[in-house]
């Protein structure tokens, strides 16, 4: 495939291309739109953008509701110069905090924007005495609603080393970091990627990915228009809210392309097993399915297979690949065509320096892992020790990459930077993995990061948010995250120091529960106390000792003695809608009782649990609910209110 040498030239002969997108915001709402009409709509942005003084090495912050106009505003940026930065719409105030940090932090940036985002936002900063943001944003947004057709912008003549964007990362608390990627970056991995999955003008693709996602964005938007395909972009609420979707309208399409992280398929399979899929879907034309993005479940990869190889699904078709942000997105793919396979190893062997050790499945500490590939093209790959030493093959060690798709530094941070390299310019990834028959394996990681639902959290940042709670210091509460030898997603745990019954201890996980999901919208499996939390002599946390007695079984009794016990039954209220609600909250927000006039941003369960509670309301009383409604009715009694009218 041609080598571009930068996105402006991509997006020059993409649009030559007879060739579309398809934007699906739901069973009947789509807008297919060609390739050249795009590249219209991006030149009458850039041109409003342009008359207000946006220029070339701006920052434009893109905070869309809208697939369509996320990349008519992405494809402005780059045709003028701008610098994108894509920040995810969320409904906890996480997002919203993230999104003013990040707005904080840019030396020149505008946002654009949607008239009840902006509001939303506005009003959320003055609740929080915010002046100095409700000040940013009402001086420096645009809305999609100020663009004059016909009114075309200058296209920037971009050189390979220029910034093409900013992928920021999550945080809660803290300043999230921005990858800073150029278009030679960019440039090299998307040829990578294309030629790695064999992709050509024959294949069609779908996805339900967000684009503020790497995978999203870069994989299935800017690849397949590299590789000029015709390709279907799903609003991820969409799929989350009717998840049975994306293989309908994968049968539909004819869709050869397909890709989704390990909670995509956990998510899907929950109202597959209920429903099904109607007679006559056909998922025969799928090559492949790209899976990444966070830990890879081999035992729920086969559980979708299974589900889905009656419809034509082929067992081939599941893809595993490894990628991060800081190397743009691709790193390691397989062969397509190949059927993926897993490593068993004891989970005590797989320490950084020592040989792992194959185990057989069923044995005490057994863990699967799924092999996720070599390096791609132009992607250079070592595994070390603590050291930054080099390791001979068969040995665990620390992932580090080198090569051209390899991010230069962290926005603003040059602390980040430094620490993000070794002194030979290695990207210490922070992953740890073994290669096995010259396919990496990831078998951890040695930064601290928890991944929940395809996105990073950092644990000083939950604990941060825990510290809020009185007596709780960040010295007592440790938050890591684990993944069982026969999980299919990492569970968040919370550790608490706590030498009192258990009794007592429950109003205090109660609270915890509570103030990471107002605060993170993240939903907390185990809350544990512990007699002692484990430091080093230099008074550092040890996380990993926490974690694991936590997976050799020691807190089972604990988690037992603090569940809910099922002989209780809670009085539901008078109202009977409220009540049915009430119920259907009950059924998937595990241990936590909502009750009628408890806000439900406040109350510790996640944002797909939530979506969850829409969906089985939506399956009960169609067309009455939409997640967004939450904003404005977010208790069950508001809710049954709102449903009445």
């Amino acid at each position: 495939m041609k080598l571009y040498a930068t996105l402006t030239e991509l997006l020059d002969e993409a649009r030559g291309r007879d060739r579309e997108v398809r934007f699906i915001d739901g069973e009947n709402d789509e807008t297919v739109i060609r390739f050249q009409d795009l590249w219209d709509r991006a030149l009458a942005l850039l041109g409003s953008l342009q008359a207000r003084g946006v220029k070339p090495g701006d920052e434009l912050v893109i905070f869309s509701k809208s697939n369509l106009n996320f990349v008519v505003a992405y494809w402005a940026a780059m045709l003028g110069g701008i610098v994108p930065v894509p920040v995810a719409v969320g409904i906890s105030d996480e997002h919203r905090f993230k999104l003013f940090r990040i707005l904080s932090q840019l030396e020149r940036g505008t946002l654009f924007t949607e008239m009840d985002l902006l509001q939303r936002l506005l009003d959320f900063a003055k609740s929080q005495a915010l002046d100095d943001i409700a000040a940013i944003l009402e001086s420096r947004s645009v809305l999609i609603s100020d663009v004059t057709p016909g009114d075309s912008g200058e296209v920037y003549d971009a050189s390979p080393d220029d910034l093409a964007f900013i992928q920021y990362s999550s945080g809660s608390t803290s300043d999230p970091k921005g990858v800073c990627l150029t278009h030679a970056n960019l440039c090299f991995n998307i040829r990578a990627i294309v030629e790695g999955v064999g992709w050509d003008e024959d294949d069609t693709s779908l996805s339900w990915m967000p684009l503020t996602h790497d995978m999203g964005l870069i994989g299935y938007h800017l690849s397949v228009l590299a590789a000029g395909m015709n390709h279907a972009v799903m609003d991820t609420n969409v799929f989350v809210r009717r998840p049975l979707l994306w293989m309908l309208k994968a049968s539909e399409l004819q869709a050869t392309q397909l890709c989704s992280p390990n909670f995509g398929y956990k998510h899907f399979l929950k109202l597959f097993e209920r429903k099904g899929l109607p007679e006559g879907t056909d998922l025969s034309h799928v090559r492949l399915i790209l899976n990444g993005a966070e830990p890879i479940s081999y035992d729920l990869c086969e559980q979708f297979l299974d589900a889905l190889e009656p419809y034509g699904l082929a067992r081939t078709a599941m893809f595993p690949v490894y990628g991060l942000a800081e190397a743009t997105v691709g790193v390691t793919f397989g062969t397509p065509g190949d059927l993926y396979s897993r490593v068993v190893m004891h989970r005590h062997s797989l320490r950084i320096g020592e040989p792992y050790e194959v185990a057989q499945p069923g044995d005490g500490d057994a863990v699967s892992f799924v092999r996720v590939g070599a390096p791609i093209r132009d992607c250079e790959m070592r595994l070390t020790d603590d050291a930054d030493n080099e390791l001979e093959p068969g040995r665990v060690g620390n992932i580090q990459l080198r090569g051209a798709s390899v991010t230069e530094r962290v926005y603003g941070d040059d602390a980040a930077t430094a620490a993000l390299f070794t002194d030979e310019g290695w990207l210490r990834t922070g992953d740890v993995g073994v290669v096995v028959d010259g396919q990496l394996v990831i078998t951890g990681r040695q930064k601290d990061i928890i991944i929940v639902n395809g996105q990073n959290y950092y644990p000083h940042d939950i604990e941060e948010i825990v510290a809020q709670i009185d007596g709780l210091d960040l010295g007592k509460v440790v938050v890591a995250g684990a993944t069982p030898s026969r999980g299919q997603t990492e569970e968040l745990l919370v550790f608490v120091l706590y030498r009192q019954d258990l009794e007592s201890f429950l109003p205090l996980a109660e609270q915890v529960r509570t103030v990471i999901g107002e605060h993170a919208g993240l939903e907390v499996d185990h809350v544990l106390p512990v007699p002692k939390i484990p430091k080093t002599t230099s008074g550092k946390v040890q996380r990993v000792h926490l974690l694991n007695a936590y997976l050799d079984g020691e807190y089972e009794d604990v988690i037992a003695q603090l569940a809910p016990q099922s002989d209780v039954v809670e009085d539901l209220d008078e109202d009977p809608l409220v009540a049915e609600l009430e119920a259907i909250c009950r059924e998937f927000s595990k241990d936590r009782k909502i009750g009628p006039d408890d806000n439900l941003f406040e109350v510790g369960v996640s944002s797909l649990t939530l979506t969850d509670i829409v969906l089985a309301i939506d399956e009960k009383y169609p067309g009455k609910l939409d997640i967004s409604d939450l904003f404005d009715y977010p208790t069950l009694r508001d809710i049954a209110d709102f449903m009445r009218r």
